[in-house]
């Protein structure tokens, strides 16, 4: 019996259409939770005891997912040429496969989701060192960490043309920098919330103490989704293996996911914010998953919502 299979790598052509399949799927979730999110900002409205969301917010939402959106349809267009225009390529689809940073299509689509990067991150440094109340140390670490990253994709790019993605070492360190900054900005934020936490204890009743958990949870989980996403791609890409094609597609889309459901827990004032007490002028975390008649910080306009005092200067969204 004749065998209709190509003498060709079926396990690296499989895994990129796969992977743009899954991409395609994190793109439909990021188109849902861009629309929510605008919705959530656009309905939210200035309260006494509320969050003001600033016009900024509303921006880096529409601004991210326009970048997402060119980097999806470059590569949705690369995958057509792959296996249909240039089909008959010397090489045939693995080549184009290998060679894809040789067409400037590809090089546009790294360069679109990059700079979708360095915006969710520089969000990551303005929460961390909004909940830091401008610590010095946490800000030039985070900022160090975002300025190394910028600069590794920078030299990813100036060297990306005709180069193949998965020979880029450049490129490994640069993952490594971007999860390592994800991982930090966890761990830095839930301690500090943790560590309010335990200073109220004693002093307010464990319903109050729930808040801070969940905060610590939400924090956690939306970090999560990506950082496990990213040590599969640093470690399959490190290895060379065709499982970083399943990722490449949608790590970027799984990212701004997971901070597009912090923005619209807070927006909904589901999760925690930040907000200026109208009578002592300090900012304040409020977190709103649970509402008491009393607070901890009196104010006759903030009855109704737990928070907690702490010197801030910004909103945290």
């Amino acid at each position: 019996m004749t065998s209709y299979t190509p003498a060709t790598d079926l396990w690296l052509e499989r895994s990129r259409l796969d992977g743009m399949m899954l991409g395609a799927v994190s793109y439909g979730v990021l188109l849902l939770l861009t629309l929510q999110a605008v919705a959530a900002i656009l309905s939210r409205r200035r309260h006494g005891n509320g969050a003001v969301y600033r016009p900024w917010l509303l921006a880096y939402v529409v601004v991210t997912f326009v970048l997402a959106t060119i980097g999806f349809a470059a590569n949705l267009k690369y995958t057509e040429m792959i296996w249909i225009d240039l089909r008959d390529a010397p090489g045939g689809p693995v080549a184009l496969i290998e060679g894809e940073l040789s067409y400037w299509i590809n090089v546009m689509a790294l360069t679109c989701y990059y700079v979708m990067e360095w915006f969710m991150q520089a969000l990551l440094l303005h929460r961390c060192v909004v909940v830091w109340n401008g610590n010095r140390y946490i800000a030039i670490f985070m900022t160090s960490l975002l300025l190394t990253m910028i600069a590794l994709s920078i030299g990813v790019l100036a060297g990306a043309s005709g180069a193949v993605f998965y020979n880029i070492n450049t490129q490994l360190a640069y993952l490594c920098v971007e999860v390592g900054m994800t991982v930090a900005y966890t761990l830095l934020v839930s301690w500090r919330l943790l560590k309010f936490r335990r200073g109220l204890e004693g002093f307010v009743g464990s319903e109050h103490l729930r808040t801070y958990n969940a905060a610590v949870t939400m924090v956690v989980e939306s970090a999560a989704m990506y950082s496990v996403l990213g040590v599969i791609f640093i470690i399959s890409y490190a290895l060379h293996s065709n499982i970083s094609n399943l990722v490449l597609l949608s790590i970027s889309h799984v990212q701004a996911s997971s901070q597009l459901i912090i923005i619209i827990r807070v927006a909904q004032g589901r999760a925690v914010g930040m907000h200026t007490l109208p009578e002592t002028g300090a900012d304040s975390v409020v977190f709103a998953t649970y509402k008491t008649e009393d607070c901890t910080v009196p104010s006759s306009k903030s009855r109704g919502t737990e928070s907690t005092a702490v010197e801030g200067k910004s909103s945290l969204p």
